[in-house]
């Protein structure tokens, strides 16, 4: 198989695997234990949570380990809203941010508080001019996800973090999901007050995650108990993943600039392949990140595409896997006004560490030919 789908998830690297079993073995005891196989256990533990930290550039008493990027964005979102409306109850976010973001933004707003929602140019890119005019006194939260997973645009975060804190006492939170690994993310190149990420995006494992922040902010906890991880999120805590996090982390965090030269170069070579093609529309900006490339085919259906594809054992998604199995149009590909004709042969492409320059000969050779077939010319 030929597998352009890691947006949606990636396979873990073996080296990941191997420290989870090891640990799993060797490292298996509970790390509030007070026993010596406790204690080593939480010291294993803390060296995962500092490593992850000093990638990130914050301290390590200011890292939890959640399941994933879902429960992180939710934990960011409705922890901050909670601890700090006191101040007010006005969040700022954008249009086309992942469903965990925007469902946690809808739960709020049953509760009382007004979430605005930026709208995007066709790059799928917010307006700073409008987030400025839209902040105000009582506004606690600007939630702006990094780079958008169905196009791969990226947000201006460094610009929207100055002027946030230039303007406002709001917190400026940033879903890194699909941008660790492939750019450079820390708190000091972005200016934001919290990230967070999921490890199955960079070759860790599915179930394990982060929610990471800067020395003024504090959360409302979310899962309460036994006061694991700071008293934020109770619940023994699985080492193992936490361990595994940590080396996927390093890994990509090692490879990254390697990593970025060749999706540059693959990007180039596909959209030069893409804009000799009739009837296929590039959606992806030239400035969006280089590991997605979402295009779409007139009057065709992704699905249509997608299963042509995986025919010569290519597998591509349709514009989002969170949303591939349901027949709507996504919330993405209709914020930036795609038309009609085109709105329904959405596909992605997306790149990631188990891809070569042979694999990208190989989708370029077939892909024009199963356009051509599909559409009978």
């Amino acid at each position: 198989m030929y597998y352009f789908d890691h947006s949606a998830t990636t396979k873990p690297h073996k080296e990941v695997l191997d420290t989870f079993v090891k640990v799993n073995e060797s490292f298996f005891a509970n790390p509030a234990s007070l026993h010596e196989m406790g204690v080593d256990a939480h010291t294993l533990l803390s060296r995962a949570r500092k490593q992850v930290a000093d990638m990130l550039g914050t301290e390590d008493n200011k890292v939890i380990f959640t399941s994933g990027g879902t429960e992180s964005n939710h934990f960011a979102i409705h922890g901050l809203a909670k601890k700090v409306q006191s101040r007010g109850k006005h969040i700022i976010t954008s249009s086309i941010e992942h469903p965990s973001v925007i469902e946690s933004m809808k739960q709020l707003e049953l509760q009382g508080f007004e979430v605005e929602y930026l709208p995007v140019d066709k790059k799928g890119i917010i307006s700073i001019e409008e987030l400025q005019a839209r902040l105000r006194k009582d506004t606690i939260l600007v939630s702006i996800m990094h780079i958008n997973n169905e196009l791969g645009s990226i947000q201006p975060i460094e610009e929207i973090s100055r002027l946030v804190h230039q303007n406002s006492r709001a917190i400026v939170h940033v879903d890194a999901v699909q941008s660790f690994g492939k750019y450079p993310v820390s708190f000091p190149l972005l200016g934001a007050d919290v990230l967070t990420l999921t490890g199955h995006k960079f070759n860790g494992l599915k179930g394990t995650g982060i929610v990471a922040w800067k020395d003024h902010v504090s959360f409302e906890p979310t899962i309460v108990g036994g006061g694991q991880e700071f008293g934020l999120r109770s619940g023994t805590v699985p080492v193992a993943q936490a361990v595994a996090f940590a080396k996927a982390m390093r890994l990509a965090f090692e490879n990254q600039p390697i990593m970025l030269n060749k999706y540059e170069q693959w990007n180039t070579r596909l959209r030069q392949m893409m804009s000799q093609l009739r009837d296929v529309q590039v959606l992806s900006d030239f400035g969006a990140a280089s590991h997605i490339l979402t295009i779409s085919v007139r009057n065709l259906k992704g699905e249509v595409l997608v299963n042509a594809l995986q025919s010569k054992d290519i597998i591509v998604s349709t514009s989002s896997a969170c949303s591939s199995k349901q027949t709507k149009i996504s919330h993405v590909i209709q914020a930036i006004g795609v038309s009609d004709d085109y709105k329904k042969g959405v596909i992605r492409i997306s790149l990631g560490t188990s891809n070569d320059d042979q694999q990208i000969d190989y989708f370029i050779e077939h892909f024009s030919a199963i356009i051509m077939r599909i559409k009978g010319e």
